[in-house]
């Protein structure tokens, strides 16, 4: 790394380091985040499933881990850009894209003020049942994603589609705009259709549903 990008990659660290809510964690080496690691017995598998962290807490730092293979800053502009086999890992959302911009904030608030991904772009997040069910995943792709702190927000535009289950809603128009909150609830503005799948009955559900002949 030169000189020059050492200094910068120190900037942003630095910089989004004085949030106390939000860090951020970058590196050269464009690889899958390690989700292998090992687990207490006592806890509960869905708890750091990825893209939702039920254990966080608002008042604890928020640790953003961006992979990719090449990456620029602008001290002069607070931004940060991320290119090739970009990757995020953040306890909010999970992302990947061809190219990634970091917006920080400037003033003594500093932190990431917003993301924007573009090119094959998918983003996953994750819906904790309150009443401790199973956990309800929405994941996204269109060509470009924005993800906005102050609202906790995923922008989907460029064709967006989004996958809930076995259901698929896809937008109609290249105009439609869908945002996955941060909840996991979807609202689409646009043009869409939506592809709601019903297995078959089982034999014995269909038994069961038969009516019984009249004596």
């Amino acid at each position: 790394m030169s000189k020059l990008a050492a200094l910068a990659l120190l900037f942003l660290s630095v910089e989004m380091a004085r949030l106390p809510a939000q860090g951020v964690v970058t590196t050269g080496e464009a690889k899958k985040p390690d989700m292998s690691a090992a687990k207490s017995p006592t806890e509960n598998p869905t708890d750091k499933i990825i893209g939702i962290d039920r254990n966080l807490k608002t008042n604890e730092p928020v640790m953003t881990e961006i992979y990719a293979d090449e990456a620029f800053f602008d001290s002069n502009k607070y931004i940060g850009v991320f290119t090739g086999h970009v990757k995020v890992a953040d306890p909010r959302f999970n992302l990947q894209s061809d190219k990634l911009t970091v917006y920080v904030r400037k003033g003594e608030n500093q932190g990431m003020e917003k993301a924007i991904a573009e090119g094959n772009v998918g983003v996953v997040r994750d819906r904790a049942d309150p009443n401790g069910g199973p956990v309800s995943r929405a994941v996204g792709r269109a060509d470009t994603a924005t993800y906005i702190t102050a609202t906790n927000n995923v922008e989907l535009k460029g064709t967006p589609r989004v996958q809930q289950g076995p259901n698929l809603h896809v937008a109609t128009s290249p105009d439609t705009v869908m945002i996955i909150n941060e909840t996991g609830q979807l609202t689409t503005h646009g043009p869409s259709r939506t592809d709601i799948r019903q297995d078959p009955k089982s034999d014995e559900g269909a038994k069961k549903a038969e009516i019984p002949p009249k004596q």
